[in-house]
């Protein structure tokens, strides 16, 4: 686990795409776990340590995770995630081929399967459709695949996936949104590159970068950037 950020109120770490943030059917030991085992050695903290979750990401993607180390940071941290006004979320894919437009601002309707964990791209009048709204931007071209930059400005059930796979361009590694094959870590080329926010406490503004995958089509379509 490696700790980008942290003080008394907030602590953020660099999620691999093996992880999950919170604990389900699997019973693999949480994200959530390791960082609270983590403040309880490295401070010495008798009995329970409290640690709020306050956002997830997908299990196969990689990136910022952000959790809230005391309640009244939790509180406002959760606020701050449902109103998308103070909080922004950059995330870097790499994905097939190259994007018509080299930048663009997508708006789609999204449909969320429960049974098959999948959103799908639909009307505006369809049951239970919600609208998801986000840009993005080239960043590199390589012979096969594009790093692209995404700016979400809604937070919707596989977003990212769902609707750059609808103008042709899915994730590395996404299978279940077309990619071609798999990862060889099972994982997917998305990663949470930032979160920049204002301090649930202090106020002031706080930008967190994660390093992208040890892997060499990231470092070889992020060498110049």
């Amino acid at each position: 686990m490696t700790v980008l950020y942290e003080d008394n109120h907030i602590i953020a770490v660099n999620k691999t795409c093996n992880e999950i943030v919170q604990g389900d059917k699997t019973g693999d030991t949480p994200l959530s776990e390791t960082v609270k085992a983590y403040i309880k050695d490295k401070y010495h903290k008798p009995g329970e340590v409290f640690l709020g979750v306050t956002h997830r990401l997908d299990r196969p993607t990689s990136g910022v995770v952000l959790f809230a180390r005391t309640s009244k940071a939790l509180t406002r941290l959760n606020d701050m995630f449902r109103s998308h006004d103070q909080i922004r979320k950059t995330y870097w894919a790499i994905v097939q081929g190259v994007p018509k437009a080299a930048e663009a601002r997508l708006e789609n309707y999204l449909v969320r399967n429960e049974k098959l964990n999948k959103s799908f791209i639909t009307r505006a009048d369809t049951k239970d459709a919600k609208l998801a709204v986000l840009s993005y931007r080239t960043l590199a071209v390589g012979e096969r695949y594009s790093l692209l930059e995404i700016d979400l400005e809604t937070g919707r059930h596989h977003q990212i996936r769902c609707q750059l796979a609808a103008i042709g361009c899915p994730i590395k590694g996404d299978l279940k949104y077309g990619a071609h094959r798999s990862n060889p870590d099972g994982g997917i080329s998305l990663h949470a590159r930032s979160i920049r926010f204002i301090h649930p406490v202090s106020k002031q503004e706080i930008t967190i970068e994660a390093p992208v995958p040890d892997d060499p089509l990231w470092h070889t379509l992020t060498t110049n950037l």
